[in-house]
């Protein structure tokens, strides 16, 4: 079995954002700071490991659900509600590429993370958390988007990579499972589906996860106020991270060494009672931990 992981400090609020669907978490190593996104008010958040250097950006009538930096570019490329956009934070150029599913009126763009080659993998999913629409899409360098996988999920989250790069994770979430692929890193091309864990109704609903240089998978849960951590082989709980607000959506690994896991959360869903039991709903949040992570691929297109 992988070595548990330690955590090194207590969890921390970084930035009491009250976001609606806090999400999209991405660690530039170049600028020593944290992306993130609140998904149904449209905005990109920017602030630096400590909290400070914050930046926002909004986009009127969109949603803004995954970010990664652009690979020998300036700028990010950014999931809108209908596809991937590219994005020039400096001087607000926003340049949209094809949307790959125009027909599909009640979906909206979701999770999404770039693999080794710089292609970027983006779940769909419907609107209303309900219809069996959702897919799985891959835009390359070229800037075209293709479709990797229908799923018919209702929501679509959190893909990820083994840390050799030849098995790819994806999150069935209202079913509450992790589903795992075959990966070919050349091609892109995607094979034999499987189970790979299943969570019980009191772990809440897997979101976003991410990869640690360990191989180790750690899983945001949705109604579940934690943060937990997989061995690669086995899917044994290694670290369970308690949070103080009910739905967490995202993790990622950053700061000076990526030893530090930043974790978004989410108001979106709660009552008023909960909304006043749970403050700190929305913020951004981290901890210090004895893992390291892994730099985020940029996009190549």
């Amino acid at each position: 079995m992988t070595t548990a992981p330690r955590l090194k400090s207590p969890v921390r609020c970084l930035w009491d954002a009250g976001a609606t669907l806090g999400e999209g978490a991405c660690w530039s190593v170049h600028e020593q700071a944290l992306y993130w996104v609140d998904i149904l008010n449209g905005t990109l958040l920017r602030c630096d490991a400590a909290g400070g250097g914050r930046r926002q950006w909004h986009f009127d009538g969109e949603t803004v659900s995954a970010v990664a930096e652009r690979r020998g570019r300036t700028g990010l490329a950014l999931a809108l509600r209908r596809g991937l956009a590219l994005f020039d934070p400096d001087s607000g150029a926003l340049e949209r590429l094809d949307e790959p599913e125009p027909e599909r009126t009640g979906n909206r763009f979701n999770d999404g993370r770039c693999d080794a080659a710089g292609r970027f993998w983006l779940g769909s999913m419907d609107f209303g958390c309900e219809a069996p629409t959702g897919a799985l899409y891959c835009y390359g360098a070229d800037r075209r988007p293709w479709r990797a996988a229908d799923l018919g999920w209702a929501v679509t989250n959190g893909p990820t990579w083994s840390l050799d790069g030849h098995t790819f994770y994806v999150n069935d979430t209202v079913r509450r499972e992790i589903r795992a692929y075959d990966f070919d890193p050349p091609t892109g091309r995607l094979d034999a589906p499987r189970t790979w864990l299943r969570f019980d109704a009191q772990d809440g609903l897997p979101d976003g996860m991410t990869t640690d240089a360990a191989g180790r998978l750690w899983i945001a849960h949705w109604g579940a106020a934690c943060v937990t951590c997989h061995d690669p082989g086995t899917t044994a709980e290694l670290l369970r991270v308690p949070l103080p607000t009910s739905h967490v959506t995202n993790v990622a690994f950053g700061g000076p060494d990526l030893c530090t896991l930043f974790v978004t959360s989410a108001r979106f869903g709660l009552d008023a009672a909960q909304r006043a039991a749970e403050p700190l709903a929305g913020a951004l949040f981290a901890v210090d931990t004895d893992a390291t992570g892994l730099p985020a691929h940029a996009y190549a297109g």
